[in-house]
């Protein structure tokens, strides 16, 4: 061979050969061949290699990865691809190369054997996930897979216990099984103790004591055991895990002491032991090395130690609802952020010089304490605080003027304390301020009327205070107002216009206005709680007031009125005794009996007139029924005038049911939407129709109003996009669309019946009284399932956007259903005319991180559920006389010993088991209900803490 050439040779020898190895081999582009036609016929149109060549190198495909030359498999990444079959594993299993499979986010239901035993062999093998999807049955026993270093099965159904299946898993260093139903103890036998890193156990029904064993896993770097039901204690030789990073415990039945020596761990950056039964007292040196410490609703006394607060790492502390005492320690880390330490038994005077420096606080929590003293200024200091809540201490004193200068304030809590003084009138400085409440104290002077300028807000309450003068007129201009509470002042004078937005309650009871009841006030015509009682009011009850849609109560009482009490819809609560000159017409009743009739299961009237008049009067009282929440305009209802309709741009039937295919009629569902005889019940954003089809079979058609610029739709193709997908769930407890219509300006969407209503509407009409413990508990059953699958969905959760007992129907006494699950796709807050917590969410299921979040989260959605539990629980409705029913039972619920008087006598009376049962459901709603966001459990907690309860 001629050596000069011998260089060009081996030059082409070594490109033919990068060209060779660069390929793939042909069992794996086979084997890749037969998965793209496996997961066509699975996926149908949501294939998501439609726009994929099949005969391409499959290294372009999307989810699937290749080595750096494109010579072997290396990862298969599969999650939200819609896959319902699993099929094709055990034919992935078969790529050698095989480094990791992620098949998250997906509708498989099981796992094949032949899965096991081929992915077993791969020597690669490093991760796998299965998270967030339909799995059910027993944990598979893992044979081989000697190298694997991550499981994930988060997110499913498994059930049984976790024994010696993992046992063989020596490289494992992540373990995720949140959120299934596994039983028995917390797995041990998990391959060679010093690997494993992360461990994720929560929201399962583990139970038994804490084990001592998992010290055993030196590297551990996160532990997450909360949402189960283990008890005990602590080990003290936790705080062997010297490289532990995380631990959380929260919502178990753990008790004893908080170990020291977690406070020796120096990499530990967060410990949560929320909602558990821990004792004592809190160890000194315990924050030293952490971030966020949450010991929340614990049973801990004892006073905060004064080193609790003083790291400098230190940003999140949480000690709401414990017996801790003393003063609040004084040397507080410049870095906190938030600090909740409300709901103890906390004395003394505010440590005013260390709040001076906290510069980066957003949430300052010392609420239902004994703390005294003057309000310091130095919190005018603190210019990224976002929540202030001192209420219900025993504070004195003037507001500073200082808290005008805190331009971030949201929430400012003040009331139930003794402060005196005028209302600083800088406090209109705070524009993004949506919620202020300084009731309840002695304060003096007028109504600033600069506080109109503050256009955020929501919450006005001055009640309780020796405020005098007029209520500035300019009050008109808070066009976001929902809540102004003015009673139990010395206010006088004229009454001004009111912000049209008005609707959880007006309260200007306790005063000293007088003449005749503005007329004005009809404009309201969304406010639920009007209260003029115990005032000066005279002449005739305005007959326009019965046009205010919204109204629930009207109080009167204790005035000088006189003339004819005006005839109410039959929903509406009208108290007006104390006023001697008032006539009460038949069949009107007088104020006594009026509480009598409300209690009563039927209404019985009896008016001694010709059949024709009874038979008109019963009928009107039957439409007035099936008209619920809001009366609709009687104009059209007297005049019979059809409502005109949008020409229809787009329709679909989207059940694949054969018989509710067969029954729905497009035609006949627009004929009974025209007719507003057919209006069975509105909500906050929706209209329902009763129609009934040529097969006469009964719908719900429900109107969205597109003409309100609150809805985000885009385009009709886009919505019905999104109807389609809402139309594939498959759940009793969700009300599925089964078709639905477009216009122009209009959304119609069709609904089987609910013969029974809403949840609202049970309690509120004759039904109420009669729901026995046993209907009760089969309904908050049912809307946990229902919310629990919604949070759970496989493309993501769907949230909630106004969840309260008008959105909750029932098929029956023990078969409730969600409503308005679409909402939160279409309805964009921001174009509200009020605030965010005035479009998501209902008066008094709004939770209270929305006046300044301003997001919708599952935790809300938690709370909402947890209201509607407490009034399943009490009878008593979510707001009521402006106060909202969870703040009035967490405030109650301090003494254990007393929890019985929450709960609604007639049902907890029948007998001890009943009792006991609502008792622990009792326990589960005040979870839902805490004020912190962090503290909720999630919902497939809730539903298996309210499965237990019984």
């Amino acid at each position: 061979m001629n050596l000069r050439y011998t260089p060009h040779i081996l030059i082409f020898l070594f490109f033919s050969l990068h060209m060779v190895s660069s390929q793939l081999p042909p069992n794996q582009i086979n084997d890749m061949t037969k998965v793209y036609d496996m997961l066509q016929n699975n996926t149908g149109t949501s294939f998501i290699w439609n726009e994929t060549n099949k005969t391409s190198t499959p290294c372009s495909w999307k989810g699937i990865s290749c080595n750096s030359n494109n010579s072997s498999i290396t990862k298969v990444s599969f999650p939200l691809f819609s896959i319902s079959s699993s099929e094709f594993l055990p034919i992935i299993c078969q790529i050698s190369t095989l480094e990791s499979l992620d098949v998250s986010q997906n509708h498989l239901s099981s796992i094949p054997n032949e899965f096991i035993t081929s992915c077993g062999g791969i020597s690669g093998l490093k991760l796998l996930n299965f998270s967030r999807n339909k799995l059910e049955g027993f944990l598979p026993t893992f044979t081989g897979f000697g190298k694997l270093e991550s499981l994930d099965f988060s997110h499913n159904t498994l059930s049984g216990k976790v024994e010696l299946q993992l046992s063989g898993l020596n490289s494992l260093k992540s373990l995720n099984l949140s959120y299934n139903q596994f039983i028995g103890s917390v797995p041990t036998s998990l391959g060679k103790f010093n690997l494993l890193e992360e461990l994720q156990l929560s929201a399962n029904y583990f139970e038994g004591q804490f084990s001592t064993q998992i010290v055993n896993f030196g590297n551990l770097t996160l532990v997450d055991l909360s949402l189960n039901n283990l008890s005990g204690v602590i080990p003290d030789r936790l705080g062997e895990l010297s490289k532990l990073q995380v631990l959380v415990i929260s919502a178990n039945n753990l008790g004893g002491a908080v170990p020291q020596s977690l406070g020796n761990i120096k990499t530990l950056t967060r410990f949560a032991a929320n909602q558990n039964r821990f004792v004592g007292s809190i160890p000194i040196g315990l924050t030293k090395n952490l971030r966020n410490l949450d010991l929340s609703f614990n049973s801990l006394n004892g006073t905060i130690p004064q080193d609790l607060l003083s790291p400098l790492n230190l940003q999140f502390v949480d000690l709401t609802s414990n017996n801790l005492e003393g003063t609040v320690p004084g040397n507080i880390s410049v870095n906190l952020i938030r600090l909740r330490l409300g709901q103890n038994a906390l004395n003394g005077l505010f440590p005013s010089a260390s709040f001076g420096s906290l510069r980066s606080l957003t949430y300052l929590e010392l609420d239902n304490n004994q703390l005294s003293g003057p309000i310091p200024s130095e919190l005018g200091k603190c210019k990224k605080l976002a929540l202030l809540n001192l209420a219900q201490n025993k504070l004195s004193g003037p507001i500073p003027v200082e808290l005008g200068d805190i331009s971030d304030l949201q929430v400012l809590s003040l009331q139930s304390n003794n402060l005196v003084g005028e209302i600083p009138s800088n406090i209109s400085q705070l524009n993004r301020l949506q919620m202020l409440n300084i009731s309840w104290n002695s304060l003096t002077g007028s109504i600033p009327s600069s506080l109109s300028s503050l256009t955020n807000l929501t919450n006005l309450n001055l009640q309780g205070n020796k405020l005098s003068g007029q209520i500035p007129t300019a009050i008109s201009n808070l066009n976001a107002l929902l809540e102004l509470q003015l009673g139990g002042n010395q206010l006088g004078g004229p009454i001004p216009e009111m912000p049209l937005n008005l609707q959880i309650a007006l309260n200007l009871s306790h005063n000293l206005f007088q003449g005749p009841i503005p007329v004005g006030l009809s404009r309201l015509t969304s406010l639920e709680v009007l209260d003029l009682s115990y005032n000066r009011f005279s002449g005739q009850i305005p007959d326009i007031l019965t046009k205010m849609g919204g109204l629930t109560r009207l109080v009167l009482s204790n005035n000088q009125l006189s003339g004819v009490v005006p005839v109410f819809g039959s929903f509406v609560s009208v108290e007006t005794g104390g006023n001697s000159d008032l006539i009460y017409p038949s069949p009107v009743a007088p104020p006594q009996a009026a509480k009598k009739r409300r209690k009563s299961l039927v209404v019985a009237v009896v008016v001694p007139i010709a059949c024709v008049a009874a038979i008109a009067f019963f009928t009107a009282i039957a439409i007035s029924i099936s008209r619920r929440y809001y009366r609709i305009s009687d104009e059209h209802f007297h005049s019979g005038e059809k409502i005109p309709q949008s020409p229809i741009v787009q329709g679909k039937v989207l059940t694949a049911n054969s018989i509710h295919k067969s029954n729905i009629d497009f035609a006949k569902a627009m004929v009974a939407v025209s007719e507003p005889s057919n209006v069975v019940f509105k909500t906050r954003f929706s209209t329902y129709y009763k129609a009934v089809m040529p097969s006469g079979t009964t719908y719900f058609v429900k109107k969205l109003n597109w003409s309100d610029k609150i809805f985000q739709l885009g385009s009709h193709e886009l919505f019905g996009e999104e109807l389609k997908n809402i139309g594939k769930l498959n759940n009793s407890n969700v009300m599925i669309p089964l078709g639905y219509l477009l216009a122009a300006d209009s959304a119609y969407l069709l609904y089987e019946f609910a013969p029974i209503g809403t949840l609202y509407d049970v309690f509120r009409g004759s039904l109420g009284y009669s729901l026995d413990w046993a209907s009760r508990y089969s309904i908050a059953i049912g809307v946990a399932q229902g919310l629990a699958f919604l949070h759970g969905c496989d493309t993501g959760p769907i949230l909630l956007l106004d969840l309260s007992s008008k959105s909750i129907l029932l098929k029956s006494q023990n078969e409730a259903q969600i409503g308005d699950i679409e909402l939160y796709k279409v309805i964009d807050p921001s174009k509200s005319t009020g605030s965010f917590s005035a479009v998501a969410g209902s008066v008094g299921y709004i939770p209270p991180e929305y006046a300044y979040t301003m997001r919708v989260t599952m935790a809300g959605n938690v709370y909402s559920f947890g209201v509607v539990l407490l009034e399943l629980l009490t009878g008593r409705p979510a707001v009521s006389q402006g106060t909202e029913l969870a703040k009035s039972v967490l405030g109650s619920s301090e003494q254990h010993n007393k929890w019985d008087h929450i709960l609604d006598s007639s049902v907890s009376k029948t007998s001890l088991n009943v009792k006991s049962q609502m008792l622990a459901v009792l326990k589960v709603a005040l979870a839902c209900v805490s004020v912190s966001p962090e503290g909720r459990p999630k919902m497939k907690s809730v539903l298996r803490m309210l499965l237990n309860a019984r």
